[in-house]
């Protein structure tokens, strides 16, 4: 890491970032920053700010993809380096960008790596636009049984399994697919926690007023278009042009999307390998001092999978003034079966947790987050 690391983050004035370094919870922007200065976060190359979001850091890609026969995860005792040695086909070098095929597995170490404390643990996910793209990709650690998680007092580095599914990319080393948020002991949670918050902040604005609080607060699918002339979402196209990861504004849609309207109050057939943009029927809201989980996939829900990147920052859909929340966009994806879903099906929840203090930035248009007006909005990628 530059040896400036401690000056590219200074304290924001009036604040004590770390007043709360006792309580349990997500950890926001400005202790991230300590982590860095006290290299718990480490990388080799300089770590700017615009990778630091309201509660979670941006990872970068390393020079170096490997071609993987198949996924896998460590196990204990062994290391991501003995997986590849083991399942890798070919190199391929990053440093002036390459092509990652859809349909095929990758691993890539990142540039980031950790040397965590006993107390700090972490969780990863796709950035919105990478899982928008859909670009299935997960976190691995040495001695992994899990994807995703990092254990507290982890040390070593990271890497990302990348499987593009609908479209080729190009990426490059610096692109950012993942992000990393931290966690300081083991939060509680309960619905009736979650009960209390939603009677103060209203997280999801039901148009019935009765929302759905068992292991998270349920969100459903809008298959009516009321707010978009009758749009409903998007299919990908089976046959597309390579998208270049690090573009915005770029890309036209028509290309790469098929829209799909509304029916007459009639569902939609999610075919198996057919991925597909829908929007949540209830807006959302995530209150500063919080940050909100989409749960990926729930069998009691149906047989599909629903929002690969499933971060919500502090400020998603917020306004000191109550207004009503930004709706979610859904990537979903359906397994084995076709399955038909309905206007206002349950597709998936969200869970809440509390952040050990409010972050000294939140997400919206102030630090160039993309969806926060969002209505269906595909990746920043393609032209608006």
């Amino acid at each position: 890491m530059a040896d400036n690391v401690g000056t590219l983050f200074p304290a924001t004035p009036g604040r004590s970032p770390s007043r709360r370094q006792g309580s349990a919870g997500i950890l926001p922007s400005q202790v991230i920053k300590e982590l860095i200065r006290s290299r718990e976060i480490q990388a080799a190359a300089e770590i700017a700010d615009r990778q630091i979001q309201p509660a979670s850091i941006d990872l970068r890609l390393g020079t170096t993809a490997y071609r993987i026969r198949a996924s896998f995860l460590p196990g204990e005792g062994a290391t991501v380096e003995e997986k590849i040695d083991r399942f890798g086909m070919h190199e391929i070098d990053l440093t002036n960008g390459a092509v990652l095929e859809k349909g095929c597995v990758y691993i890539v170490r990142l540039i980031e790596a950790l040397k965590l404390s006993s107390r700090i643990s972490g969780v990863a996910n796709p950035k919105s636009s990478t899982g928008r793209l859909d670009v299935f990709t997960r976190l691995i650690t040495n001695n992994a049984a899990e994807f995703d998680r990092v254990k507290s007092g982890y040390e070593g580095p990271l890497y990302a399994e990348i499987s593009p599914r609908a479209f080729s990319i190009l990426v490059r080393k610096g692109s950012r697919l993942n992000q990393m948020r931290f966690r300081r002991g083991n939060p509680s949670y309960s619905d009736a926690s979650l009960r209390r918050l939603h009677e103060q902040v209203r997280l999801v604005h039901s148009e019935t007023g009765g929302e759905n609080i068992s292991g998270g607060i349920a969100v459903s699918v809008d298959l009516r278009g009321k707010d978009t002339d009758g749009l409903i979402g998007y299919k990908a196209r089976k046959h597309a042009d390579v998208i270049d990861i690090d573009k915005v504004n770029h890309y036209d849609p028509i290309e790469f999307w098929e829209p799909v309207r509304a029916r007459g109050g009639r569902g939609i057939i999610l075919d198996p390998d057919d991925f597909h943009l829908l929007g949540s029927k209830e807006p959302v809201t995530v209150p500063p001092d919080h940050a909100a989980e989409m749960v990926a996939y729930d069998t009691l829900v149906g047989e599909f999978r629903v929002h690969y990147a499933g971060f919500f920052d502090p400020g998603f859909g917020f306004s000191a003034d109550g207004a009503s929340g930004t709706r979610a966009v859904l990537e979903v994806r359906s397994h084995e079966v076709p399955f038909y879903v309905e206007d206002g099906q349950v597709v998936g929840r969200l869970i809440y947790e509390r952040l050990t203090d409010q972050p000294d930035k939140l997400y919206g248009p102030g630090i160039g987050s993309s969806y926060q007006t969002q209505v269906l909005a595909l990746s920043k990628q393609f032209k608006r």
